[in-house]
């Protein structure tokens, strides 16, 4: 298998098994018949951390990406590699956010499983859907998507400057340390994540979102498409601003 087929598999297992352990924690805390029902917020923001420090410690030889903002804001950093030593063009792009995407409607495709009988017997339709895809505490795109590329932002310019500072090792999450960007993952769910469920990542929205559209989930409604532009744009201007502000500020700031 060549470089690029191994970064493929490694972005894919890695965002998989993302999703799989953080849409597991929202389906724990948001069907009524488990165990974690009503564990709150917390506990979901918690499990997302953890869940990204899983999958950042899998993909490790593709640099982590897992996520097609952090993807494009390297592009939007003139790096002339990923940190797995593709050089960054349109093919290593494409494959890391196809990858991306594959694998977050594997791991929906997983959570569905795991819960089958609790999705079954789940009577709320829109909590089933909040197993799978972001929604908005109070629905105004307009300020949902402003809110969508605060969070990715910080997320996307920690990754970028803390590897800047690690001899220019900025091929994605897995320069930033497994630990450091799951923490970095909760803070941004604990301080900006109540307007919108903070997706920051575009596949980790769309791809369980077309998991739901396509599962036979019983007793499932609509997939709330017309929200699903928000979780994808909002991520990618945010990564892209974080991206090309590094450029700039992070020298100065060293």
């Amino acid at each position: 298998m060549d470089n690029l087929g191994i970064v493929f598999l490694s972005e894919l297992v890695g965002t998989a098994l993302l999703v799989l352990l953080g849409c597991g924690v929202v389906a724990n805390v948001a069907l009524t018949k488990n165990k974690g029902f009503g564990g709150g917020f917390l506990m979901v923001t918690i499990g997302w951390g953890l869940a990204v420090f899983a999958g950042v410690i899998v993909a490790y030889n593709s640099g982590a990406h897992l996520n097609p903002a952090v993807t494009l804001g390297l592009v939007a950093s003139d790096a002339s590699e990923f940190g797995s030593g593709v050089p960054v063009n349109v093919a290593s792009v494409a494959a890391y956010i196809a990858a991306q995407i594959l694998g977050a409607i594997l791991g929906a495709t997983f959570v569905w499983l795991a819960y089958k009988q609790h999705f079954d017997q789940e009577p709320d339709p829109a909590s089933k859907l909040g197993v799978f895809a972001t929604g908005p505490a109070i629905r105004s795109y307009g300020w949902n998507l402003v809110t969508e590329i605060i969070g990715t932002f910080v997320l996307v310019f920690v990754v970028i400057a803390f590897g800047a500072g690690r001899q220019g090792e900025n091929g994605g999450l897995a320069a930033l340390g497994a630990l450091p960007v799951a923490l970095l993952v909760i803070v941004i769910g604990t301080s900006l994540g109540g307007p919108t469920g903070y997706a920051i990542n575009p596949a980790r929205d769309l791809g369980p979102r077309i998991a739901h559209f396509l599962l036979p989930i019983k007793g499932k409604s609509s997939s709330d498409w017309a929200y699903s532009w928000v979780p994808v744009v909002g991520p990618v201007i945010g990564g892209l601003l974080a991206g090309w502000s590094s450029a700039f500020l992070l020298p100065i700031l060293a």
